[in-house]
């Protein structure tokens, strides 16, 4: 479709919201994936969607201005253009980080190595004619509940399939990507492909600025996607205390941007080819756009104006879902860590924050983290995983 061809017809704008959001996380998985294995094709993939994004805002904005007829409608639709912006935000800041790749900017091998060190890991592999995985659908297959790790996207016959479900079914040559953490992802990696996986290989630097950049970009990755989940959370609950968290994410990722900035200007002294590190530069200025992003989706919410329903409605019918589930006292999770009952691999949930009993917020908890009874956990991924969760934590 040519993107200055769109013209004004009647559509859902809670359907093309949920286009929108879908499209836009997996415009960031497919970015980094195609920096991690410097691909052209994944590149290139990114800049498609890109386009795609623009025909969506322009559908969402104009059925929105058709919507507003008064100064209380104006006011209602506010907060969702700026939801459709975000999300824009997102995919141009996408773009930027395919084009490192695609103009050949390029980026120390020392990012290579650094990325699926965040917290999960996204690698593209071709589906074996003689993979277990062939023509087994991933409910079936239990891929996500048995190993924690979630296919999210299918490439076949040269279209994406962006919100794979439990009954889609894998095909011999499809191209998926995989999403899980780096110790989960190797051996489903050999049985989708028959490969081995070979992981990027760490690269030992000599020169400890430039080592402390690159981990800053990991760290502002991380915490940029963490910053759009929790601000989609935050308009999916209304809740002003998870819309904070998101304003402290997006200032700690400006305040990490500019130290990667001073740790760039000390390393261009000690390499030999200060361009070389012209794909940091262009990786942290789209990294921080998204944080910046995150924090328009919940601006609405932190200024006290009602989350409109329609947005809510497309947050719950996403490809991921986000929910908040009460630890019971008769839940298995009750005073147990998340490790402990190994949530990520039994659940298919990715618990995002927790809120303790007395209103305090542990954001991006990790495996060693206990939650107790009265917690509220916020976690994100499938609908069954929500179910099953929910049985985990004894919510009621």
């Amino acid at each position: 479709m040519d993107p200055g061809d769109v013209e004004y017809e009647p559509v859902s704008v809670k359907v093309v919201l949920v286009e929108m959001k879908d499209t836009a996380e997996l415009l960031i998985d497919l970015a980094y994936s195609a920096v991690l294995h410097g691909s052209d094709e994944v590149a290139a993939e990114v800049l498609e969607l890109e386009e795609r994004m623009d025909v969506l805002q322009l559908q969402a904005r104009m059925s929105l201005l058709m919507a507003a007829r008064s100064t209380e409608d104006a006011e209602r639709l506010a907060p969702v253009l700026g939801v459709v912006g975000a999300a824009e935000k997102i995919s141009d800041a996408a773009g930027d980080i395919a084009k490192v790749v695609l103009e050949d900017i390029g980026v120390p091998e020392a990012m290579r190595a650094a990325i699926p060190e965040a917290v999960e890991t996204v690698v593209r592999g071709r589906v074996a004619p003689d993979s277990d995985y062939a023509g087994t659908s991933l409910g079936g297959c239990n891929l996500e509940t048995d190993t924690g790790v979630r296919v999210i996207a299918i490439r076949r016959a040269g279209d994406w399939i962006v919100n794979p479900d439990r009954d889609t079914a894998l095909s011999a040559d499809d191209v998926v990507l995989l999403r899980g953490t780096e110790r989960a992802i190797g051996p489903v990696y050999e049985t989708v492909t028959g490969d081995a996986y070979d992981p990027p290989a760490p690269v030992d630097s000599t020169i400890d600025d430039l080592d402390r950049a690159v981990d800053s970009i990991v760290l502002m990755k991380n915490m940029s996607e963490l910053a759009v989940d929790l601000a989609y959370g935050s308009v999916l609950f209304d809740s002003q205390g998870v819309a904070a968290e998101v304003v402290e994410l997006e200032a700690e990722v400006d305040a990490l941007k500019s130290r990667f900035e001073a740790w760039v200007l000390r390393a261009a002294g000690r390499v030999e080819d200060p361009i070389s590190l012209r794909g940091l530069v262009h990786l942290a200025s789209a990294t921080e756009v998204i944080s910046d992003a995150a924090l328009e989706i919940s601006e609405g919410v932190l200024r006290g104006l009602d989350t409109h329903p329609v947005v809510a409605a497309a947050v719950e019918e996403s490809d991921e879902v986000i929910v908040r589930v009460g630890v019971g006292a008769d839940g298995r999770l009750a005073d147990a860590s998340l490790g402990d009952l190994e949530v990520k691999t039994a659940t298919g949930m990715r618990v995002i924050a927790v809120r303790r009993g007395g209103g305090d917020w542990v954001v991006s908890p990790g495996p060693e983290t206990v939650v107790h009874p009265g917690d509220v956990l916020i976690a994100k991924g499938t609908r069954a995983g929500a179910d099953r969760l929910a049985d985990l934590a004894g919510d009621a």
